[in-house]
């Protein structure tokens, strides 16, 4: 036995304790939907710039990563409300924060605000869930002051003050 299996460099056994085990089935289920989540961000914001649509960005991204078909399918589903539910989305956007015109956003930041309010408005995921990793992701992405703006944009959404 080695140090990293409970053995004490002098010879003795350092801990009694069985094995922890982290994750299991509900972490790799989280793990699959933040996969989704960032592909999806990957798709729409590389859409932005022009040269593929949205769709074919995210299936040329599923194709050369054989991941999780549970990423793959939320990455799709929300890929798909942003696409369809675009125009409805830009004008929440517009509603909540009118101090932030779509249109003068940086990319990114419009790319994770259409996806996060895709998937509150549209998708089975619950509010608040949604609400937690897009405000996550605006942070790693963006900075502070966009995570601020998700923050408050998708609260507005969830308390029912502005619908699509």
């Amino acid at each position: 036995m080695s140090e990293a299996d409970g053995e004490d460099p002098a010879g003795g056994r350092r801990d009694e304790s069985p094995p922890r085990r982290t994750g299991g089935a509900g972490s790799d289920r989280i793990r699959a939907f933040r996969t989704g989540r960032r592909l999806a961000l990957a798709a729409v914001f590389e859409a932005e710039f022009g040269q593929r649509t949205a769709e074919a960005i995210l299936e040329r991204h599923l194709a050369e990563t054989e991941g999780n078909p549970a990423a793959a399918e939320l990455a799709r589903t929300l890929v798909a409300a942003v696409v369809a539910h675009r125009d409805t989305i830009d004008a929440t956007i517009e509603r909540v924060a009118p101090q932030y015109p779509v249109v003068t956003l940086a990319r990114m930041d419009r790319a994770l605000l259409r996806c996060a309010i895709g998937e509150v408005l549209h998708s089975p995921t619950p509010a608040r869930v949604a609400i937690a990793e897009w405000v996550e992701l605006a942070r790693i992405y963006s900075g502070d002051p966009t995570r601020r703006l998700m923050n408050g944009v998708l609260g507005s959404i969830a308390a029912g003050s502005v619908g699509p």
